[in-house]
């Protein structure tokens, strides 16, 4: 047996062993560190700093791109109510009316067409407002381009359109044997069908729109008296913008675009992009420019492009409004700005060099399209908004050598989101909110964009946007309303985000023990923006979905 004496030196012995590793695994900590702080010391001077400047720079020429956009359109917009020039005033405008003699014929034949895929939910709505149109009743087709690949769906359409058809409506129920060029495949194959050479214009509306009965009479008297107008645009309006606060967010951004975006471009250069919907189209002018294209997921835009660049003039009419249903589930809206934002940016690469080779239109216009309408929106917008407020700028908490002028971290920002709240001033009380929102999704735009002009994989995906239907359907319709989406660990994460996530709040962290600019503040609130995005807890879901 051991003796009292010789266990408390073992005991000893043990304890200085301890002592002893803990020390050499504290020594090795201390190394490690030590290294790496010599690593990044070593790096940081001549690589990080001189990167981060370039960075920096390049962020703040692109954010006064930005704000001189801004900043223009709204000059040109107080301009345009200061002198009140409505579209009746700037375009011939005459309410058609019945030839004594020549009756009903007088009037020009007008095509509706409404293009629909799998959509359930908002079919018999969007087919009753098209046959619910107010015009002599032989002198508008209502065509129904079908290209849902559920058996069920196909024939409930089918029965719709029959409904209709048995009230006295010529309405036509068309499908084809396979989705090529998916909407501009649909819209290409149903210009061709005989009765449309009988057509003088096609007014377009995709399955969740709703107009007016009085929305041809109020859009073709401006393509009757005005030979050189090729499309008249209306706006939008939501009728689910209140359903959650990522619908309230997009309400923003588009009410902007509609208020400012598009009136600018009908004002001055009578060119914006249609819209792809709520628009009436001169048949003429949309043959001249080639037809429907399916190169881009735009092509929409792309139309619109190729015709003003044959000479035919566009007309914006913001009082025109027509009901639609914003995306409210995130997934949706996922896919819908992926193709927003990969399209036009595919469609600028193929068609740059083909705008300035162009000569009947003029070099104004032609500088307007490439840098405002395309460079400026379509590319800066994204990329600098991502770029410059969720890398550079937290990169710079970092790497305290490298100083962003207060003038472009503060004011320009500022400036930029006070005139883009002018599109929905009843929402001025979330711009916290939008901001943190528009910076979260500016690096599934991005993304997106370099996608387009790189044509790298998923350049030409299209997935039709998921329609619910449900603040329609509480007008009258009964259906339950979507419940507000329920976090689930197995749902699926969004690894980009999480990342930028974890990048944010290790900068804000750096900056709340080292730094001096409190910018932790921001960095703290933005990443938690990007967590919410990345586990999936924004917009509703139908229940059971």
């Amino acid at each position: 047996m051991l003796s009292s004496r010789n266990i408390k030196v073992e005991c000893s012995k043990i304890q200085r062993g301890a002592t002893n590793k803990m020390e050499a695994i504290e020594g090795t900590r201390d190394d490690i560190s030590s290294q790496v702080g010599l690593i990044w010391s070593q790096v940081k001077e001549p690589v990080m700093v001189p990167l981060l400047r370039v960075a920096v720079f390049v962020c703040l020429a692109m954010s006064l791109m930005m704000l001189v956009e801004r900043v223009y359109m709204g000059f040109v917009i107080c301009l345009v109510k200061l002198f009140g020039r409505r579209p009746e005033k700037r375009y011939k405008w005459e309410s058609l009316k019945e030839d004594v003699e020549l009756g009903n014929s007088s009037y020009p034949m007008v095509l509706v067409q409404v293009p629909m895929y799998n959509e359930r939910e908002v079919y018999q709505l969007s087919i009753g407002a098209a046959c619910g149109l107010s015009w002599p009743s032989d002198r508008i087709i209502i065509q129904i381009l079908d290209d849902s690949t559920d058996p069920s769906i196909k024939e409930l359409v089918q029965m719709e359109c029959s409904r209709w058809a048995s009230k006295g409506v010529n309405i036509k129920y068309e499908v084809r044997d396979n989705r090529n060029g998916y909407k501009a495949g649909a819209l290409k194959e149903g210009m061709k069908r005989s009765y449309v050479k009988q057509c003088d214009y096609v007014a377009i509306f995709d399955a969740d729109f709703q107009p007016e009965p009085d929305f041809v009479w109020r859009t073709v008297p401006f393509l009757v008296n005005n030979p050189e107008l090729g499309l008249v645009q209306a706006r939008w309006k939501f009728v689910n913008a209140n359903e959650c606060l990522m619908t309230r967010m997009q309400e923003m951004s588009l009410d902007y675009h509609f208020t400012v975006e598009q009136e600018v471009g009908s004002s001055t250069y009578a060119f914006f992009g249609f819209n792809g919907t709520a628009g009436v189209w001169r048949i003429s002018a949309l043959n001249e420019a080639g037809g429907w294209k399916d190169r881009t997921t735009v092509e929409d835009m792309d139309l619109a492009v190729r015709a003003s660049l044959k000479g035919w003039k566009f007309l914006y009419l913001a009082n025109l409004k027509v009901k639609n249903e914003l995306p409210s589930t995130l997934k949706a809206y996922r896919y819908q700005q992926h193709r927003w934002s990969c399209g036009p940016a595919n469609l600028f690469k193929k068609m740059v060099m083909e705008i300035m080779r162009n000569k009947k239109v003029s070099l104004w216009k032609k500088i307007y399209v490439v840098y405002s309408f395309f460079f400026v929106r379509k590319v800066v917008a994204h990329i600098n908004t991502f770029v410059f407020y969720c890398i550079v700028l937290p990169a710079t908490v970092v790497v305290p050598e490298v100083a962003v002028p207060k003038w472009g971290a503060v004011y320009i920002p500022s400036i930029i989101t006070l005139l883009n709240a002018v599109g929905t001033p009843r929402s001025l009380h979330l711009l916290v909110f939008w901001i943190l929102f528009e910076n979260t999704m500016s690096l599934h735009r991005t993304k997106a964009t370099i996608i387009g002009l790189l044509e790298a994989s998923r350049v030409n995906e299209w997935i039709v946007t998921e329609k619910l239907g449900d603040a329609l359907k509480g007008k009258g319709g009964g259906g339950k309303a979507p419940k507000k989406i329920r976090f689930r660990i197995g749902d699926r994460i969004h690894m980009l985000e999480l990342l930028v996530g974890f990048y944010l709040f290790f900068c804000g962290c750096y900056d709340l023990m080292f730094g001096k600019n409190r910018f932790y503040i921001f960095l703290y609130i933005q990443s938690i923006a990007f967590f919410i995005m990345a586990f999936g807890y924004v917009g509703t879901i139908v229940p059971n979905s």
